[in-house]
């Protein structure tokens, strides 16, 4: 028998859904008070009972058990890897490290997790466009946000939310110098995107392209 998840409705939610069930609290009234044909509140109702059930699962953030590996990286999200090679990294680090990005679809979950234990040593938010998550520039162009944290044995890993064409509103809960633990959260990116991470050349890749992965709980690599 599968085992139930411990789920709960994340904080960043809570504004959409007052305003989805307001929504569907006016057409329903204003279907009632002008006596709509009985098809018509049918139609509104099935139409509410779905926007409330995107919103419901949208916002849904299960709650894991993660286990702390300081020789491990931990997945920052729920999603697909679409990205695993090597290329240059022009912000922080500007020389070559080993790029993984996860894709995350409107249906995954949304929260985003430290990758590994350590001290933000870096951190800058960038407005930028809304190219889909999937263009080669979207790392570089779109809205996103950078953050490094560094190891207590001088690693770094850089891993950056980046916002898609639906995707429009990043939310980060960390700045410079904040002490932060693996596998907590550290921000939320709304109705799906990216987030790519930045790895030293060298590191032991344990993912594949289109593997599905589970943030907080897949290995992405080892050192």
């Amino acid at each position: 028998m599968q085992k139930f998840k411990a789920m709960k409705f994340h904080k960043e939610g809570y504004t959409s859904l007052a305003l989805t069930v307001l929504f569907i609290f006016i057409i329903n009234a204003v279907a009632d008070y002008y006596n709509a044909p009985e098809v018509l509140k049918w139609i509104i109702y099935i139409i509410s009972a779905f926007l409330f059930l995107v919103i419901v699962q949208f916002f849904r953030s299960p709650i894991r058990k993660i286990v702390v590996d300081e020789n491990v990286v931990l997945c920052p999200a729920d999603g697909k890897v679409v990205v695993i090679e090597e290329t240059e990294e022009t912000e922080y680090f500007k020389d070559r490290r080993i790029q993984v990005s996860i894709f995350m679809s409107p249906v995954n979950v949304h929260v985003n997790r430290n990758p590994i234990s350590g001290v933000v040593s870096y951190f800058k938010y960038h407005p930028g466009k809304f190219l889909v998550a999937w263009h080669p520039k979207s790392s570089t162009d779109n809205e996103r946000t950078t953050v490094v944290v560094k190891k207590a044995n001088g690693v770094e890993i850089l891993f950056r939310q980046i916002a898609g064409a639906l995707a429009r509103r990043i939310v980060w809960y960390v700045k410079e110098n904040d002490a932060v633990v693996q596998g907590q959260e550290f921000g939320f990116i709304k109705f799906g995107s990216r987030v790519d991470l930045f790895l030293p050349l060298g590191t032991e890749i344990n993912v594949k392209i289109d593997q599905k992965v589970v943030g907080g709980k897949t290995v992405i690599a080892r050192f």
